[in-house]
């Protein structure tokens, strides 16, 4: 919230960002603002980037993770290593690390296919040559069925009106 108030107060001033983000549900005070920019560097929060730093290391090492290690791997390899700092790392923290850094190892096997088409089947014709757009209302309609996982199926049925305007049921 500070990065965001520092990024608009020469403009607005750090009272009245306060003041209109509090209104929208998000309240903090400019003297909360202050304290906070002051404020040092939570013990977790100097310790996560020491850690996060040995992660990138043992993550994009050529020898080591090659970018293909997951959370498992960094973890098992960090505690081969003796830990940061002398101190072993959670599993729990690599894993929250590197999922904030955008750091994901390889993933094995194929993906899941739910749905495989039947290659001799008629397919219906293409009736719109793949444009859905509309001149007049109720003179093109799109259906859109999807799958969930929870056994229940759902169909959006959409009037393609001029102006974008689309109309849709539910069922």
């Amino acid at each position: 919230m500070t990065r965001f108030i520092d990024d608009h107060r020469g403009r607005f001033g750090v009272e009245p960002i306060c003041r209109v983000l509090t209104e929208h549900g998000v309240p903090i005070a400019p003297f909360g603002y202050c304290a906070a920019r002051v404020r040092p560097p939570s013990a977790r929060a100097v310790r996560d980037e020491r850690v996060l730093t040995e992660i990138r290391r043992v993550f994009h090492d050529r020898q080591l993770g090659r970018g293909l290690y997951g959370a498992r791997k960094v973890w098992h390899q960090l505690r081969r290593e003796g830990g940061v700092d002398a101190e072993p790392v959670p599993r729990c923290q690599v894993e929250r690390l590197m999922r904030g850094d955008g750091l994901r190892g390889a993933v094995r096997g194929r993906p899941t296919i739910t749905t495989r088409p039947d290659r001799a089947a008629a397919r219906p014709p293409d009736l719109v040559q793949r444009t859905f757009t509309a001149q007049r209302p109720n003179q093109l309609w799109v259906v859109d069925f999807e799958r969930h996982e929870a056994l229940l199926n759902r169909v959006e049925v959409g009037d393609r009106a001029p102006r974008g305007a689309v109309t849709r049921v539910r069922v």
